[in-house]
């Protein structure tokens, strides 16, 4: 049996990663914000309060990421 394999190359800018860089810091302000806002309200109802116990979902990833950015920015100035 004979199987083909084709690949594609993405090639990605700096200015793209920076662009993509901003959106998750924007985002994770955005999601702890939001976490933050909707913490004091969490005791009224359980919607809110399991949303705000949800929200580490999207929290986490981001949070991974602004770390990498700050460690690479960090090995670009040493």
């Amino acid at each position: 049996m004979i199987s083909t394999v084709t690949a594609t190359t993405t090639t990605v800018t700096t200015t793209q990663v920076m662009a993509y860089g901003i959106i998750a810091v924007v985002a994770l302000i955005a999601f702890l914000a939001l976490k933050e806002i909707m913490s004091s309200e969490s005791e009224k109802s359980s919607k809110i309060n399991n949303f705000v116990k949800g929200s580490n979902v999207a929290i986490i990833p981001l949070l991974i990421v602004f770390v990498s950015i700050v460690a690479y920015k960090v090995v670009t100035i040493i």
